[in-house]
């Protein structure tokens, strides 16, 4: 099947760029594609060369903490202004300018030598990757309605790719750069700058929009059980995969391994999102195969951290690669900012409130995990509250994934179903 071929959730025709007709459809993709690979760069790019940064700029463990918690904030903070700034500039040309923020913030972080100007140049960055996110999938309903699972498919695996790349070559770009994290974090401005190539040509015919579907703002979706469900999905998900990022590290060590094993362990989980980015969203676009998907994960999920926690240590790479594959819920959640909404705008608002709203989630997971950890001095009070976790990310999730549209709830109970 060609990877543009129509998918059975669609509802609409697709809507052309103005003045070049369906020609442009390539192009478009190719902007996806690359603006994807980039929007994770500035997050995992630091971690492994942060001992490196801290002493290069004399960052204190506050500053250090801070700059850790600032992907949240951004992606909350910057994720909720999208849509009315796409209002008003346009998704081609707003994307432009976040991908030039993107590469502006990763190249000025990589020539400083100040914590402050570090950390401001950080959320530059940040606030690119912020808008990125939220504007993918509006665009994605906006040019290719009728394939919204492929090119889902598409997104999420470049995303998956360019989380994966950055962490795993920032190091060795460090060493063949003799020792130095300024060229190993400035190396990834150079890939926000190819990224802006299509976007140029694109912001020159920005697509036509009905202002009349324009009123789906995030104080509308306050009001909307989808909504809450998508974000919580999506929040619980996050919190999740932060708190697996951060701690299963010590978890591992904790459990007998040396910290090299324990870097191949997180190293393996996100490895495993990328065949999953490939296979869920195709997935996830046909009619009726979004529950069992949420379902299956959280299984998935609760089978690996049962093992982490109380299975001999000789299989623990048993459970990991399962925990990963539960992690599979993130593709499956990006399917879902697409497939629960009928218009671009409405996919947009979606989008914007379900990220913010489940970032700002999220933040809270890897810092109250520490607490429980510090204080009991082992896993057991950690575990139960991310099973507590994992028991709402299925109850949100079985809701979101349910055959409901957002424009229906915001319309009220009383309007009819196409």
């Amino acid at each position: 099947m060609s990877v543009l071929a129509p998918d059975r959730l669609s509802t609409t025709a697709p809507t052309r760029v103005a003045g070049k007709g369906g020609s442009i459809a390539w192009l478009v993709v190719l902007g996806i594609v690359l603006a994807a690979l980039n929007l994770r760069t500035a997050v995992t790019s630091v971690g492994p060369v942060l001992d490196q940064v801290r002493a290069g700029l004399g960052m204190s463990g506050s500053m250090a903490g801070l700059l850790t918690t600032l992907p949240v904030l951004c992606f909350a903070v910057f994720g909720a202004a999208t849509p009315p700034l796409a209002r008003r500039a346009g998704e081609h040309r707003l994307l432009l300018a976040a991908l030039v923020l993107l590469g502006t913030g990763l190249l000025a972080r990589a020539l400083v030598d100040s914590t402050a100007v570090f950390l401001a140049a950080s959320v530059v960055a940040l606030s690119g990757g912020a808008i990125g996110n939220v504007l993918i999938p509006s665009l994605i309903k906006r040019h290719f309605p009728g394939r919204t699972g492929k090119m889902t498919t598409l997104y999420a695996t470049a995303l998956a790719v360019g989380t994966m790349l950055a962490a795993a070559a920032t190091v060795p770009i460090e060493r063949a750069a003799d020792g130095d994290w300024h060229v190993a974090l400035g190396a990834w401005a150079a890939l926000a700058a190819v990224a802006v190539i299509p976007w140029l040509a694109l912001a020159r015919d920005e697509p036509e929009r009905d202002s009349t579907r324009d009123a789906a703002g995030l104080r509308a979706l306050v009001r909307t059980r989808l909504a809450w469900a998508v974000a919580g999905y999506f929040g619980t998900q996050s919190l999740i995969a932060y708190v697996l990022f951060g701690w299963l590290p010590q978890l591992l060590q904790d459990r007998g391994f040396t910290g090299a094993e324990a870097g191949a362990g997180v190293a393996l989980l996100t490895a495993i999102g990328v065949p999953a980015a490939l296979v869920v969203p195709a997935l996830a676009s046909r009619q009726g195969w979004q529950r069992p998907l949420v379902a299956g994960f959280t299984l998935l999920y609760a089978a690996g951290f049962a093992g982490l926690l109380a299975a001999p240590a000789s299989t623990l790479w048993i459970w990991v690669p399962l925990v990963g594959l539960g992690m599979s819920s993130f593709p499956l959640g990006l399917t879902m900012l697409t497939s629960r909404a009928r218009t671009p705008e409405a996919t947009a608002a979606l989008s914007a409130f379900g990220q913010s709203t489940g970032y700002l989630i999220a933040g809270a997971g890897p810092l109250v995990v520490g607490m429980l950890y510090t204080a009991t001095g082992g896993w057991t009070a950690p575990f139960t509250l991310v099973f507590a976790v994992l028991a709402a990310h299925a109850v949100t999730g079985w809701y979101a994934a349910g055959d409901r549209f957002l424009e229906d709830q915001l319309a009220g109970p009383a309007a009819g179903r196409p």
